[in-house]
This record gives structure tokens, C-alpha cells and sequence, in this order.
């Protein structure tokens, strides 16, 4: 399992993530075993937010229920967790940011998260604000890091005109089929080609100038919960057939080989699942470190649909 660094100290953070937005009415036995699945697998990290769940905290609480982390344990895995979103609205305001996460500590049965995200951009926002939520979280060791979701360029320079912790991570939407962030540049400057047109004003190269990590939600996704592509002979047989070839060729299955083709990127990404099935998580979390190389990656790429000009 590769792994990357958010902070000098604290655990290293695997380039896999088991989200955990469907656990609400699992019971505590197979909460407790997906979490175990990902342990064995080499997943340390798990990813939440307050909105997950038919109720606020509704996830974030039955995982504090059922893994019920010993302290050692505790040290040895990455928690993080989303703010910003409510009712029909998106706030970053001083109160709800500091609120939430106190809200979110206490159904999590944890004392500080490693990652704190904001969910949504907020065009709202007063960068101040976040910045006194972010400094009093931090102060109190309540958040150790700090980052973002769903978020462009100018709207993470806009936070970082006040806010003075780094912003170490971008929780983005990505997959081989829904890859605009990736796919703009390839075919960058093509006249008439919706290919070409930038949907995030160049987030992918921003994130590695700056040294962002990016972290890919709904990796198996066609589109914006629009079924997965893995199995989808209709609509991807050209996909599955590469998926299935290279899936024999490293002795994993396409799922683990639809996670490599996100890994494989130098950007150095994260992928974040959301299932329930102990046995995906395995078969992703193989798909970790998997050397796909400039050929099979390309191959995969124009197998989805996409243009190489």
C-alpha cells in the first residue's frame, strides 16, 4: 500500500480511503468487519462527514460505536471529516465550522480529527472567519490538518489570502470516465471539442504546483451517480475489455485496475471508496501500487471515450 504525508508527524496516510457514508444502518458486527477488511488490506484511512447518514453525525456516530478505537489504534489511523454543507445552504461561518467538528469529536469518540475538509465551496465565505475556525481548532488540537472539497484554484487562493494552516488536500470527483480535471489538459487548446474546455480552471496542475494532495470520490462512477462503468458492457465494452486484460496481467480484478489507473498518476492521489463489501475493499486496495505503465494508462484512457488529440 503506498502512502503519503500530510504533516512531519502523524501516521503516513494510505492512497486508499475507505469512506464510510452508507454504515448507518449497518450493524455494529459488519461495521466492525468492514473497518478490519481495511486494516488487513493496508487502509489506515477513513474518511466522513457530518451530513452522512439519514441525520447529521448519523456515520461519524456508528462508526465511534462499533470500531470503538483503543488509543494505540487510534494513533496508527488517519480520520478525517467534511464541514460546510447543511439544509439548503453551504456555511463556513466561525460558529458552524467550530460547532460541527466539536459535534462531529464527540459521535466519533475521537479527541482530534487528522483532516479536516470543507465539503462544498461556500460563495459566501468570509476567508477571516474560516481562518479564526481553523486557528481555535487547531489550538485546542482538535485538527491536526486542514483542507478542502470541491474546490477551484482561485476559491483555495481566496481561503489562503487569511487562513495561515496549510491546505493540504482537495476531495475531488474523479474516475477513468468522469475525469475532466485530467482529460481538459490532455486535449488543451482543441477548438470545438468539449474535451478541451477546463471545468476546474487547471486544478490538477495548481494541486502539484502546489503541493495539494487530490482525492478522488466516486472512482468507479460513470458520471455523477450515474452507476458504475466496471461490468458495463452497454455502454464501456471497449473499457472493460482493456480493464479485464490488464486485471489478468497483474492478477487483481478490474476494480483494483480502476484504482491503479488513478494511482499510477505522478499527482500522487488518493482513492476514496465507498462501499460496504469487505471483499471490494480488497480487491481496491490491491490496486494500490500497481505499476501501470504509459501505455496501459493511455490504453484506459481512450478505451473510456476520452480524445487523444
Amino acid at each position: 500500500m503506498k502512502t503519503i504525508s500530510f504533516a512531519p508527524t502523524g501516521p503516513q496516510a494510505s492512497n486508499v480511503i475507505l469512506g464510510l457514508m452508507r454504515i448507518a444502518e449497518l450493524p455494529d458486527k459488519d461495521i466492525r468487519a468492514l473497518y478490519d477488511s481495511a486494516r488487513d488490506a493496508g487502509i489506515n484511512t477513513f474518511d466522513h462527514a457530518d451530513i452522512y447518514g439519514p441525520e447529521r453525525h448519523a456515520c461519524e456516530e456508528r462508526f465511534g460505536q462499533a470500531v470503538e478505537l483503543t488509543a494505540a489504534e487510534r494513533e496508527s489511523i488517519v480520520i478525517q471529516s467534511k464541514v460546510g454543507i447543511r439544509s439548503g445552504y453551504f456555511d463556513f461561518s466561525h460558529e458552524h465550522i467550530v460547532r460541527t467538528v466539536d459535534e462531529s469529536l464527540a459521535a466519533l469518540r475521537t479527541d482530534y480529527l487528522d483532516l479536516l475538509l470543507l465539503h462544498r465551496p461556500d460563495t459566501l465565505v468570509e476567508p477571516e472567519e474560516v481562518a479564526a475556525a481553523f486557528d481555535a481548532l487547531h489550538a485546542a488540537g482538535k485538527v491536526v490538518n486542514f483542507g478542502v472539497s470541491n474546490h477551484t484554484p482561485g476559491q483555495i487562493e481566496l481561503l489562503k489570502t487569511a487562513v495561515r494552516q496549510p491546505l493540504v488536500a482537495n476531495q475531488v470527483q474523479l474516475s477513468i470516465t468522469h475525469c475532466p480535471l485530467i482529460a481538459s489538459g490532455v486535449a488543451a487548446n482543441m477548438a470545438g471539442l468539449d474535451q478541451s474546455v477546463s471545468r476546474d480552471n487547471g486544478l490538477l496542475d495548481y494541486s502539484r504546483l502546489k503541493g495539494m494532495t487530490l482525492q478522488a470520490w466516486s472512482p468507479f462512477q460513470k458520471g455523477f451517480f450515474d452507476g458504475v462503468f466496471i461490468g458495463d458492457l452497454d455502454n464501456y465494452r471497449e473499457l472493460n475489455a482493456v480493464l479485464d486484460e490488464l486485471a489478468a496481467k497483474y492478477d487483481v480484478t478490474p476494480t483494483g485496475i480502476a484504482v491503479a489507473w488513478i494511482t499510477r498518476h505522478p499527482a500522487h492521489m488518493q482513492v476514496v471508496l465507498g462501499t460496504t463489501n469487505p471483499g471490494r475493499v480488497a480487491e481496491s486496495a490491491a490496486g494500490s501500487d500497481i505499476p501501470l505503465t504509459r501505455e496501459e494508462w493511455y490504453r484506459l484512457f481512450r478505451a473510456a471515450g476520452h480524445t487523444l488529440p
